[in-house]
């Protein structure tokens, strides 16, 4: 790429080998690596991390906490759990609990757990649970899971009396389940000096995290603490680094034309590619696609594109892991699901576009949205890393040496940037009333905290006293889901009596990837009242169908047959009788979401009724192809050209005044 600078400055995380390879040697390793001819022990050996086993399992017996950095690939999140297995930590019927920020790491990595553990299949001794999805049984000595999932299991069990030893993996991600998990802990180890934490990461601030667990009060006398920093080294190789001389005005015609360049000019190995989005990904893979096929030098060069994203069904994701294949190059679309969360055997480079979208949550406004922003220095090493795993790489930096520099240093916490209805509802059904005196990890925005009570109680979760509430405080912090889409629930219930249709329809919402063919959806199932009862819609006409062809109509309906599927198992409602779209659905609706309100200006823009806020309709949007409506309530807000609202149903301003007059009069 001949608008990049060399960069031979490697970091230290990224000078664990002494000398480069040259290329026929790449060539070598790369082709041995595909042969996977090291079997499972011997591999299992040949890890950095196997040299610090028993250091690793001494400290455990001593301290409560261990803070482990090592760098992706040293076998921290494989060997750890299988090292307190060996030495006996699962005896008795105990369980391992390791958790993951992403569904697809908990899964793949149990999947590989379990292979070199000699079982066949996950759900024995290695299992893992996420989301509609549980492969463990009694049995299971090793359970990876979603952070969100362990949050669930201590709802139940809030003493986690069941582990021994909780794994937060990659807990510098900082995901809201993860601060709040790490916060939680803290309070379960006062109570139970037998549990042990583990917190490990590729790149983490070990000091911060060390210093928040550690329980030892006289700072004078460090023998008493109880928390230890293990640093693992080795593994990766260095990895070459290539900016632009000049700032692109399109980094995705940019990320195409790298892309090319490299399936063109270099020698084999694996691309990885960070980009912001499903939408970005979709027009790259057809971008390349027309560029390749088009080169008259390309057809010596065989390729193949794959994609990855949160909201792509999990068998799909799951492509990423086939083996490299030295004389087919993979190309790897991805979001920032790929930064840490997952490992990908045979990458060599990596381009790195320099964004990011991520949920923002004003606590001024009390909306979400969805913001493109440029990636933290931090996030850009990490990208740059995985281009490193298994043998030296190049790692193509779409922005200045200069815009580097004035990145920032981390990504903001979650916590930080996020709605905190849920965490506040979790923590008082934990018996956790003063918000204020938990002991945050990163201390929540005080505007964002005030929003979540006000919200709370507005939707009846608590009194005037900000306890929970009963039975509606209670119920709602048990359901699964945010807190609107359990107030949806309750209210469809108690009184609309339509509680079949808002299941189906919080169903829909809350598995992704649904709908890969927007226009013919719409034209197929679209309801004048908007998104909310054309996904009903969608819902009812599927369930019709008999099970066997239920697969057939998806493809030819634009549906994602697999996602239809957890659709069904996530709702457990077995009636498919047929219902008709009712004013009562939309109050439901309303119920759990009125403070989304928005009413049309004459611009064509709509304004939220609490904040002024002005939105418009996404064009994805069922009531974009209509006459707009007055009054709508919507689910989510994206920012891209404009702030687009995502999600809407068409309303009756009285019945703001109707179902949520004390929220409406201040």
């Amino acid at each position: 790429m001949s608008s990049h600078n060399n960069n031979n400055n490697y970091s230290s995380q990224q000078q664990e080998s002494s000398s480069s390879l040259s290329s026929s040697e790449d060539v070598l390793l790369f082709n041995n690596l595909n042969q996977r001819s090291l079997s499972i022990t011997q591999q299992r050996l040949a890890l950095p991390v196997y040299q610090l086993r028993k250091h690793i399992l001494h400290l455990l017996e001593t301290k409560q906490t261990l803070v482990v950095v090592g760098h992706t690939g040293c076998g921290k999140t494989t060997q750890i759990p299988q090292y307190l297995y060996e030495a006996g930590w699962c005896d008795g019927g105990r369980c391992i609990a390791v958790t993951q920020p992403r569904r697809v790491a908990a899964t793949s990595v149990a999947v590989r757990v379990a292979e070199e553990m000699g079982e066949s299949t996950v759900g024995g001794k290695v299992g893992y649970t996420i989301r509609f999805d549980d492969q463990t049984t009694n049995t299971t000595a090793i359970k990876y899971m979603t952070d969100g999932m362990l949050l669930r299991e201590m709802m139940v069990d809030p003493l986690l009396s069941r582990y021994p030893v909780v794994m937060i993996d990659e807990a510098h991600e900082r995901s809201l389940s993860t601060d709040l998990v790490i916060g939680l802990l803290k309070k379960v180890m006062v109570r139970r000096p037998d549990l042990r934490v583990i917190v490990s990461s590729a790149t983490l601030d070990a000091e911060d995290f060390c210093n928040y667990f550690n329980l030892n009060k006289d700072s004078n006398d460090k023998t008493k603490d109880t928390c230890a920093i293990l640093s693992i080294e080795g593994r990766n190789y260095p990895v070459d680094l290539h900016y632009l001389e000049e700032p692109t005005a399109n980094y995705v015609d940019t990320t195409v034309k790298t892309i090319v360049d490299i399936h063109l000019t270099q020698t084999p190995g694996d691309v990885l590619v960070f980009l912001t989005g499903q939408d970005e990904i979709e027009t790259v893979r057809r971008q390349l696609i027309d560029r390749l096929s088009d080169d008259p030098t390309n057809q010596q060069h065989q390729y193949t594109i794959v994609p990855i994203y949160s909201g792509l069904p999990l068998e799909k994701q799951m492509k990423v892991f086939a083996p490299p294949n030295i004389h087919k190059r993979k190309i790897v679309l991805a979001t920032n699901i790929a930064e840490t969360s997952i490992t990908i055997d045979g990458i060599v480079y990596v381009v790195d576009c320099g964004f990011v979208k991520i949920k923002s949550y004003s606590g001024r406004s009390g909306t979400d949205s969805l913001v493109v922003v440029p990636t933290s220095q931090a996030s850009a090493n990490q990208r740059a890393g995985r281009a490193g795993r298994n043998r030296s790489g190049k790692c193509y930096r779409l922005y200045t040496e200069a815009a580097f520099a004035k990145l920032d240093v981390h990504t903001i916490p979650e916590i930080q940037r996020s709605n905190l209805s849920s965490v506040v509802l979790q923590l008082k059904a934990l018996g956790i009333d003063n918000i204020l005196a938990f002991d945050f990890l990163s201390p929540p925005v005080a505007d964002s905290l005030v929003r979540a009570l006000e919200l709370l109680y507005a939707l009846g979760a608590i009194d005037d006293y900000a306890k929970l509430t009963s039975p509606i405080g209670m119920t709602m912090a048990e359901l699964p889901t945010e807190p609107p889409f359990s107030k949806m629930i309750l209210s469809a219930a108690s009184d609309f009596g339509c509680s079949e249709e808002c299941l189906s329809i919080v169903a829909m919402l809350t598995i992704p990837g649904i709908q890969y063919n927007q226009s013919l959806v719409r034209k197929q199932f679209g309801v004048k009242e908007g998104d909310h009862l054309t996904l009903l819609n969608i819902y009812n006409s599927y369930v019709d169908i008999k099970q066997k062809d239920q697969s057939g109509w998806c493809h030819d309906n634009g549906l994602n047959a697999k996602a239809m599927t957890r659709v069904l198992q996530g709702n457990n409602n077995n009636d498919t009788k047929k219902v008709d779209p009712s004013v009562l659905v939309r109050k439901a609706i309303v119920s759990g979401f009125f403070s989304n309100a928005a009413r049309l200006l004459p611009d064509g823009s709509y304004q939220t009724i609490k904040d002024k806020r002005n939105l418009w309709i996404h064009p994805t949007s069922i009531i974009g192809t209509i006459n707009s409506p007055e009054w709508v309530i919507f689910h989510d807000v994206i920012i891209t050209t404009k702030e687009f609202m995502k999600e809407l149903t068409v309303i009756e301003p009285n019945w703001l005044s109707e179902i949520a007059p004390h929220y409406y009069s201040k």
